[in-house]
């Protein structure tokens, strides 16, 4: 008895498949995207610049968060918000003219880019802050290396994040 035809299966619609698979697939891109994008040596110059204008930024941040605790005596969560504020913004600035200007970062709308900045900066700083929470409330680690652990995790959701979305040539037109 041979069996009979094998089945043949046609993909599902787009529209027709669940929420989950198509954010497996959607995660699965992007995990495919960074893959080929360590093979490439321009994207290590752009990590390493990326490194250094969030070192600045970090630099800014404590900064301000001093100036403001200290001298103008504000509430230290305050403070972190305005330090977050300026280091956000003087990042933003950097990462536009250094970072990612080899791949056309100064050709498109800033104001598009730095809402997408900032929305991109909003979620590194929640890993940061989960991050952090963990290490010092669950772990019992001292506050600040937490918070340089917290900063290193976040760093590469910042990266990607800005890199493909932010600052990625597939937001131009026509592209």
């Amino acid at each position: 008895m041979s069996p009979g035809p094998a089945a043949e299966t046609e993909p599902v619609p787009q529209e027709q498949r669940s929420t989950g698979s198509r954010a497996a697939d959607a995660t699965w891109e992007v995990i495919r995207r960074i893959h080929l994008g360590t093979r490439r040596p321009g994207n290590w110059l752009q990590l390493f610049q990326f490194g250094v204008v969030g070192g600045s930024g970090y630099v800014v941040n404590l900064i301000v968060f001093a100036l403001l605790t200290q001298a103008a005596d504000v509430h230290h969560t305050l403070a972190a918000i305005g330090a977050f504020g300026v280091a956000v913004t003087n990042n933003f600035a950097l990462n536009r003219l250094w970072t990612f200007s080899s791949q056309g970062a100064r050709d498109d709308h800033a104001g598009f880019q730095a809402a997408r900045f900032f929305t991109v900066s909003l979620a590194g700083l929640a890993v940061n802050l989960v991050v952090l929470s963990l290490l010092v409330d669950a772990a019992g680690l001292s506050e600040l290396p937490a918070q340089a652990i917290a900063v290193a995790v976040a760093t590469p959701v910042n990266f990607v994040g800005n890199k493909l979305w932010t600052f990625g040539r597939a937001n131009r037109p026509g592209a």
